[in-house]
């Protein structure tokens, strides 16, 4: 499948949702020779349709970076998006094995990845409640845009999407709420009393309330450091333990075959002499 507009030609690469509303794609334009992905998003419901394009005309959001290209295609509405290897909090973020101060930080990563993201509230709110959000292996919050349109709002505001966010920051905070952290506290009473209404507003508290970070000494950076990369060093691991199972297992081949490990016997008939001295008499 194929969409075409002036700026691409964008090939689907897969199939990441199909309903009545609007189907979502992962896709490569076919045209770049860079292997750049996008999020494409086809619109179908001409009512909601006609309520992003209002949306649209009446921002700047038609020109936002997150917003990449807007265009029709077999009489759908396609928005295209960047695209992001899916890495979502829900299934990598292990709050109750970081210490508060990292969990915070987190929190404040969430923030404000919501606060750059450039979207029409409506969109963005569709995101969080969603829960497309992806943390990266060094602690930073970037949001998906695989997102089902069927509660699509157009009179959705700030006041909604930071109330959504502010939920997301409790769900982080939470696994150290035992330790009766101001942030968390603060955090969940407004919430309960519904008191946000910007994200200026959940800013400033995060801020305030945060645990005060102390200097941490060699081995706390060096296990962070640890934490923040166990994945790459998995994957380092699992490769060398395939490459040592290959050797071990022509090691047995070559001497059930030959009655001896033959690159053991290369080497050793190589150090056997050196120079003039045959050190095997």
């Amino acid at each position: 499948m194929i969409f075409e507009s002036s700026k691409a030609r964008l090939s689907v690469v897969k199939v990441s949702l199909k309903n009545e509303i609007n189907d979502v794609y992962v896709c490569r334009d076919i045209r770049s020779s860079a292997k750049t992905l996008y999020t494409v998003i086809a619109v179908h419901d001409h009512t909601i349709v006609k309520q992003i394009l209002n949306m649209l005309q009446e921002t700047a959001y038609s020109k936002s970076d997150r917003i990449i290209d807007t265009f029709t295609s077999e009489g759908d509405f396609v928005m295209v998006f960047p695209y992001q290897q899916e890495r979502l909090l829900d299934k990598f973020y292990m709050g109750k094995s970081y210490p508060i101060t990292r969990c915070e930080d987190i929190a404040m990563n969430m923030l404000i990845a919501c606060i750059g993201s450039h979207l029409p509230w409506s969109l963005l709110y569709l995101v969080l409640e969603q829960r497309r959000v992806n943390i990266a292996s060094d602690d930073e919050i970037f949001l998906g845009y695989e997102i089902e349109l069927a509660d699509f709002d157009p009179d959705i505001g700030e006041r909604n999407c930071v109330y959504s966010c502010a939920k997301i920051i409790l769900d982080i905070l939470e696994p150290q709420s035992s330790d009766k952290t101001i942030s968390y506290q603060l955090l969940s009473r407004k919430v309960a009393n519904s008191s946000y209404s910007r994200f200026s507003e959940l800013y400033r508290d995060i801020r305030i309330a945060a645990v005060p970070k102390k200097k941490r000494g060699i081995i706390a950076r060096l296990k962070n450091w640890f934490m923040r990369n166990r994945d790459r060093f998995f994957a380092i691991l699992l490769r060398v333990s395939v490459v040592l199972a290959i050797i071990a297992i022509l090691s047995l081949i070559s001497q059930l075959i030959f009655g001896e490990v033959l690159w053991l016997a290369f080497l050793y008939n190589h150090f056997e002499i050196i120079g003039t001295e045959n050190l095997a008499r």
